[in-house]
């Protein structure tokens, strides 16, 4: 007996040791990342609006359902199968689903998806499917925003604005010149844009945005699938050049008349973060003047479009970059909360209508990342924020009378929070380092809590090396977070080549406490091959104050972290490469051509080389225009200094990219040529700023390889 104990035992410990040394491969690593090898979750995991029922979709004997469960009971209730709902597309005359669709709950009885280009409902009591929209009118179909209290539908097609009011479509715009954009984003998608329609609190008002683009020069993108290739022209405003035009339409869907509000001179300005009064008098705009240092809060009278008046006005040396509508408190339409990083990071204020300031709601040397809603009586609200540290996210509530503030998470990572509408529970899909997934329910009473999903490790069959985040002081004192694998199999006494990848600019974070660090599994796939792969948030970075970010204004591409590198005995100083994409690629080759010395190999992926070159709305945020800071723009060249570079460069990008255009990288390659010096360059045909898809997996093959043979 104890023999065969033993023979069991050394054979489970043989299982661990091979299921412990598989390796990733590139499919795995890069495609796979995202599917088969992420952490599980649950998927379209929300509330049902109006009640303490959450809902998502589960996979049983190899089929979706839809799956309910309260916040009170342990029970699950699976409410109808996809070849339930395939049987219920009007009898099998719809084409048949393949995989359940994105929902959209129009009652606790009755939801709403997209069908062959129709909108069809599904009531949970007949367990029947209707058709509630004509196929015909949604054909052509896109950014399609559905008023919650009327399920009217506001959509465009090309250019134009329509309404479908469940029974006809209605033309709210009719512009004949294609320039002339309706009911889509602005400003290239800054500020916090993310749309060009905004329903009133009723559903029967519709805000929009009109942009008139005649003014702003084309710019050629190329499709090189064509025979012969053709050209499609975009407008691109390049910093220091015209901009296009927005005002803001109010249209009744009763009435079918649209106001325009009359926001005023100049007409190069931004219209930000959009927001209606409770009773749907009033329209709140966050204005912001091209140079993006002066913002006022207007209000403009949703009936005739006039300006009323200025709540406030905000004001900084640098910028000011507002990011959220104002939002009014639940039960007192006289108050509001307005988010601001005027005391250097971004916090809650309490204001009442007339503009005067009630009360800081929250203060400290941190940001809250997001405002998730407010209790049904409006006197608490609750947020997340990085007051635990800047690589983690928590989630609190503020009495918004007594100023007093309770954490709500508990658990040292990231807590991504989804707030029912009633503010009594909270779903949170917890992540750390340690942690792939575990999502619990809890109250906001911090009564109850329970465990509803634990995903497993997606990677514990793979041999990986080890990874740490620690933070290095800036020269201003600072802590800059860093992110280290160390290869697979790590030998202090050895020195390793190692892979700098970096992206440093604003708007962006690359290391937070989540599952692998936030870092791709390309990284531990470089790491058992042998790699050291190293990471920085440096000054410039998002998510850690004003002044943090600002230390790139009017100067970007700074060096930062090289030297703990170059001190670590395990590093190769003489086998370091360098690896970012977009502000990351400028920063490869700012610092490939700047500092030359340092790695000996490099790879830039749509790289920005001259910010002449680049849109207006973020370039001139960060560097004002060329006209006004021609030494910045002549210091962050990266052309002017290709005279310097002296180890390996590939520089890629994407044939039909319209965010860094593909003429970045075809003067720095120009220039290469005039000045006699040899890069390696690659171009993905068809893609855009970032290669996705099955390409992606190539992409990084082509980066490993590079990496491989010269380092």
């Amino acid at each position: 007996m104890k023999k065969f104990l033993l023979l069991i035992s050394l054979l489970f410990a043989s299982d661990i040791i091979f299921a412990q040394s598989k390796l990733l491969t590139m499919e795995e690593a890069v495609v796979k990342q995202k599917t088969s090898l992420a952490p599980a979750r649950l998927k379209q995991l929300a509330w049902i609006k109006n009640t303490d029922t959450y809902y998502y979709i589960d996979n049983k004997n190899s089929e979706d359902v839809l799956v309910t469960g309260t916040a009170e009971g342990n029970a699950l209730k699976d409410v109808v199968s996809l070849s339930q709902l395939n049987s219920a597309l009007t009898d099998g005359a719809e084409k048949q689903l393949k995989a359940f669709p994105l929902i959209r709950w129009k009652n606790s009885d009755q939801f709403t998806f997209e069908s062959e280009k129709k909108l069809i409902q599904y009531d949970l009591k007949t367990k029947k499917a209707s058709a509630v929209s004509p196929k015909e009118f949604l054909n052509e179909a896109a950014n399609k925003d559905i008023a919650d209290k009327t399920d009217y539908m506001a959509y465009t097609i090309k250019n134009n604005l329509f309404v479908f009011d469940g029974n006809n479509q209605l033309i709210v715009t009719n512009e004949q010149n294609e320039n002339i954009v309706n009911g889509q984003s602005v400003h290239r998608d800054e500020f916090g844009i993310t749309k060009g329609t905004y329903w009133s609190p009723s559903g029967t008002l519709l805000a929009f945005y009109r942009m008139d683009q005649t003014m702003v020069t084309d710019y050629p993108i190329i499709d090189w699938a064509a025979k012969p290739a053709a050209n499609t022209n975009i407008k691109y405003p390049m910093a220091g050049e015209k901009s296009h035009e927005v005002t803001v339409g109010i249209y009744n869907v009763s009435s079918g008349n649209t106001v325009f509000i009359k926001t005023g001179e100049p007409k190069e300005q931004y219209l930000t973060n959009i927001a209606w009064s409770p009773n749907e008098q009033h329209i709140y705009i966050a204005v912001l003047n091209r140079e993006q240092n002066h913002l006022w809060l207007n209000s403009y009278s949703a009936v005739t479009g006039l300006f009323e008046k200025t709540l406030f006005e905000e004001t900084h040396d640098k910028y000011v970059h507002p990011m959220h509508p104002l939002v009014f408190v639940p039960n007192n339409p006289s108050q509001f909360i307005w988010q601001s990083e005027r005391d250097g990071y971004n916090h809650l204020y309490l204001y009442d209508i007339s503009g005067k300031l009630i009360k800081q709601l929250t203060k400290g040397k941190w940001i809250v990342t997001d405002l998730a809603g407010f209790d049904l009586k409006g006197s608490k609200a609750f947020y997340s924020s990085t007051a635990e540290s800047g690589i983690t996210r928590n989630f609190y509530s503020v009495d918004l009378k007594k100023g007093s503030v309770t954490k709500l998470t508990a658990n040292d990572g990231t807590h991504t929070i989804t707030l029912n509408s009633k503010g009594t529970y909270f779903l949170d899909q917890y992540q750390s380092t340690e942690t792939p997934r575990t999502i619990y329910l809890k109250s906001t009473n911090g009564k109850s809590s329970k465990t509803i999903f634990d995903a497993p490790n997606p990677i514990k069959d793979y041999k990986l090396g080890k990874m740490s985040i620690f933070t290095l002081k800036s020269e201003s004192g600072d802590d800059l977070y860093c992110r280290l694998f160390k290869p697979v199999d790590f030998d202090s006494t050895k020195k390793y080549p190692t892979i700098v990848y970096l992206y440093n600019g604003p708007g962006a974070q690359m290391i937070n406490n989540t599952w692998n660090g936030g870092g791709d599994l390309w990284f531990q796939y470089m790491a058992e091959r042998g790699f050291v792969v190293f990471t920085i948030d440096g000054r410039g970075s998002a998510n850690r104050g004003l002044a943090f970010e600002q230390a790139i204004f009017r100067h970007v591409g700074v060096l930062v972290g090289i030297e703990y590198l170059k001190s670590q005995k395990y590093v190769d100083a003489n086998r370091m490469g360098l690896f970012g994409w977009s502000y990351g690629g400028f920063m490869t080759t700012s610092i490939m051509t700047r500092y030359p010395d340092i790695f000996k190999a490099a790879a830039a992926g749509g790289p920005v080389i001259d910010w002449q070159y680049y849109e207006i709305m973020y370039t001139e945020r960060y560097m004002d225009t060329p006209q006004e800071n021609p030494e910045g723009y002549k210091e962050s060249r990266t052309i002017d200094y290709i005279d310097n570079l002296k180890g390996k460069l590939l520089i890629i990008h994407g044939t039909q990219d319209p965010v860094v255009v593909w003429q970045h990288s075809m003067m720095f390659l120009k220039a290469c040529v005039d000045k006699k010096k040899q890069i390696d360059y690659f171009v993905y045909p068809g893609h855009e700023h970032n290669v996705l898809g099955k390409d992606r997996e190539h992409l990084y093959q082509k980066v490993t390889d590079y990496f491989m043979q010269n380092l």
